[in-house]
């Protein structure tokens, strides 16, 4: 599809069925959820077990074949738990999957098929026990790359970034680039470099909220109804 051809009435009215859903279907799994988060296809969204709790600002991508799952499965009811602090992405595919616990910062990015995991979900000769499991550490403003695997036991510092199909498993210090199968840092960021997070540019957007929709209502004018009825029944004669 090459343009949205949607008028601006039935966008709105899709954006306020998504509010809708994940208010009353997807919120009630959290043990908290915090204001102004953003669900995108909410009903591609899996939230099992828990405590799962998700931090102010929040923007879940989902799709059709990309389902987000956050999950929580542990013998002991003592443990098993996410945390994700606030401003985070996550985006289409990602799986958070915890038996002892994993904890999130602020601002953090996980891009399209990323895997956190703080379990092996089996053991090596016994094959119907969780198997070892140890918690995950993940810091403020940390970028997880599409398809990256993030193993137990993990703890990624401050700003670093782990490279597209990597898969962690060891400790990654403070703004690093790590990188490979198994990752291994393959750049140092210069911590002096000012660096533009996502709370900031939230707080911009916000703030431009109402500005946004003036434009958009600009964008989409020419959008009928009778020509997106027509783009849906002859998608080539609306491009």
């Amino acid at each position: 599809m090459r343009k949205d051809h949607r008028p601006y009435f039935i966008k709105k009215a899709w954006l306020n069925i998504e509010k809708w859903y994940a208010r009353h279907f997807v919120k009630p799994h959290f043990e908290k959820l915090g204001h102004h988060y953003t669900f995108v296809r909410p009903w591609y969204v899996e939230v099992f077990g828990g405590p799962i709790k998700l931090g102010i600002f929040s923007n879940v991508i989902s799709a059709s074949d990309g389902r987000v799952k956050l999950s929580v499965w542990s013998e002991d009811k003592a443990e098993g738990g996410i945390t994700i602090g606030d401003y985070c992405l996550i985006c289409p595919g990602v799986r958070i999957s915890s038996a002892y616990d994993i904890t999130i910062g602020n601002n953090c990015m996980f891009a399209h098929g990323a895997f956190i995991t703080d379990a092996d979900w089996h053991g090596v000769y016994d094959r119907v026990s969780i198997g070892r499991k140890e918690p995950i550490r993940i810091a403020d403003n940390v970028w997880v790359g599409d398809s990256a695997i993030v193993c137990k036991g993990v703890s990624i510092g401050e700003n670093s970034i782990i490279g597209a199909g990597s898969v962690v498993t060891a400790d990654v210090p403070p703004n690093a680039i790590a990188a490979g199968n198994p990752a291994r840092i393959v750049r140092q960021l210069d911590p002096n470099e000012k660096m533009k997070t996502r709370d900031q540019w939230l707080k911009e957007f916000f703030h431009l909220s109402e500005g946004i929709d003036r434009m958009e209502r600009q964008i989409y004018r020419s959008n009928t109804l009778m020509h997106y009825l027509r783009y849906l029944l002859k998608p080539k004669c609306g491009d």
